[in-house]
This record gives structure tokens, C-alpha cells and sequence, in this order.
């Protein structure tokens, strides 16, 4: 039996991967610790094989007076819990970046590729990129690190981008029909990723995400559909929308493009247990777990 410690107790990724593993009563256990404060530190992590670091401030802020405390928690934070791993015996420890390493999405096609070097614009992304040079000078044979540089994660009960999304889906009658493109990541695929993760004892960089691209109306005309409603996607507003993308943050959000070439994304097993539409309703309408 593999025994992971997750750090960060109310990680929704954390606390998706656990139920994820309940699958797997025999071949996975699964606890999760609170990193705030300074009490973890007096907890032995040796009765473990596996931590997987996913405490952090996982939202984008641009007020200055954040940038400190990012770099101390997403940062710093992340170098002290994989030394306290490493020292206490711990062969593999796994963190959650994200693909916000490469910069914000943009007006123009964006495709990250395995040449593509990251180039954050915020301290979030900077503090993720440190964290991860920080945890990578630690790797050596008895200590394996994986990085995790996942797109947009979502879910049922998730958080960020997608729930505006479907509350949009739910009310609006009409919505813009912009041709972007984005690599999003269900957090099926991504508990069933770091799975294999954990089995195959892996090392290195990796970057998961759904097995096609979506557009912005795609993903609210799909939430319309499985709540048996309907939504008009539109183009008269394009002409004013398009230009405003990369201007203004929250249009880039919504209708930048940013997608990872699918071929780095490949595993030699496969982690993608939902399609679009299936991730879609399993998010909304919730099914079984495979």
C-alpha cells in the first residue's frame, strides 16, 4: 500500500484525489495536514511514501501589497515541506504548479510546446516558477520530484473561472461566440493523472489536460444544454469583444487563448476517464465516479 500525505487540508484537489482513491482501499491510504502556522513541522512524515504539496494561495491577486506573502507561501513554503519530506525519508514529492508559469492567455493563438520557456506576468505565476527551481535542486535517486503545470481545473464544487461560467450557462439567453481556444484539465482526469503519478513512481515535468481544446461558448452552450435549457450563441458583439481581449484582464480570462500542444500532454496510460461533454455532466449533474 502507497501512504500519501496531502498538504492542505481543505485543497479541493486534495480532497477530490482522496475521494478519488476510496476506489482503491487496498492500494492507496490518504491523509491530509494543515500547513498554516508552525505545528506541521513537529509531524514525522516518514510513515509516508508519497507528499503531494498542494497548499498555496491558489488565486490570481494584482494588488502589491499580496506580492509578499505569495512568494512566502507559494513559494517558500513549498522549498521547506519538500526539505522536510526529503529529510524525513520520503521517495516522492509531488507538486501542483500551474500552466500560469507561461504567462497569461492572449489575443493570438497561444500553443505551449516542450521548447516553450516559461515567462510569468504576475507574482503568482513567479512564485510558482521559484517554487518549482527551489523543490528541483533537491531531486536526487532517493527523492524523486514531479511537477504538475495544469491548465484550468474544474469540477463539481469547484472554484475560479468555471462556476461564473455555469451560472452564466443557467441564466443568460444569449452569449458571445468567440473563437478561442483552451486546455482545461477535469478534476477526474487530473485525481485519475496523479494516480499514475503515485503508481509508477514518476519523476519530472508533466502537463495534463482534457483530450481536446474547448472555446469559452462551447463550455457555457455545453452547462446550457445539460440543464435542458438553451443558449444563442451570437457574433454581434465580436467586432467590440476581440479588440478588448488582452487589454482588459477579464475579457482575457474569458476569451484569451492558451493551450498546450497535445502531444506533451500524452501518458503511457490513460488518465482522461471523461471526455468534454461527459466531464461536463458529471460536473453538473454529478455520476459515478468512472
Amino acid at each position: 500500500m502507497k501512504k500519501i500525505l496531502v498538504t492542505g487540508a481543505n485543497s479541493y484537489v486534495g480532497k477530490s484525489l482522496k475521494n478519488w482513491l476510496d476506489q482503491y482501499p487496498y492500494a492507496y491510504s490518504l491523509d491530509a495536514i494543515s500547513v498554516r502556522g508552525e505545528a506541521w513541522k513537529e509531524k514525522s512524515f516518514s510513515d509516508y511514501n508519497i507528499v503531494f504539496h498542494v497548499a498555496g494561495i491558489a488565486h490570481v491577486s494584482s494588488n502589491p501589497k499580496m506580492e509578499e506573502q505569495y512568494y512566502k507561501i507559494n513559494r517558500d513554503l513549498t522549498v521547506e515541506v519538500a526539505e522536510k519530506a526529503k529529510n524525513d525519508g520520503v521517495k516522492q514529492f509531488i507538486f501542483m504548479s500551474s500552466i500560469i508559469v507561461y504567462g497569461e492567455s492572449s489575443k493570438e493563438s497561444k500553443v505551449i510546446d516542450s521548447k516553450t520557456q516559461p515567462n510569468p506576468s504576475d507574482f503568482y505565476g513567479k512564485s510558482k516558477l521559484q517554487a518549482e527551481e527551489g523543490i528541483s535542486l533537491l531531486e536526487d535517486e532517493k527523492f524523486k520530484v514531479v511537477i504538475i503545470r495544469p491548465p484550468m481545473i474544474y469540477g463539481k464544487d469547484s472554484k475560479g473561472n468555471y462556476p461564473k461560467l455555469a451560472k452564466v450557462a443557467r441564466k443568460l439567453p444569449i452569449f458571445p461566440n468567440v473563437d478561442n481556444q483552451r486546455s482545461i484539465l477535469h478534476i477526474n482526469n487530473l485525481s485519475e493523472f496523479i494516480r499514475l503519478m503515485i503508481e509508477h513512481e514518476e519523476r519530472g515535468l508533466f502537463f495534463p489536460q482534457n483530450n481536446e481544446y474547448v472555446k469559452t461558448s462551447d463550455i457555457v452552450k455545453t452547462i446550457s444544454e445539460v440543464h435542458g435549457k438553451k443558449i444563442r450563441l451570437i457574433r454581434t458583439f465580436n467586432p467590440i469583444l476581440i479588440p478588448l481581449v488582452g487589454k482588459i484582464k477579464i475579457f482575457n480570462k474569458v476569451f484569451g487563448n492558451l493551450v498546450y500542444e497535445m502531444k506533451i500532454s500524452d501518458y503511457k496510460k490513460n488518465y482522461r476517464v471523461h471526455d468534454f461533454k461527459s466531464s461536463i455532466e458529471e460536473t453538473e449533474l454529478g455520476s459515478s465516479k468512472k
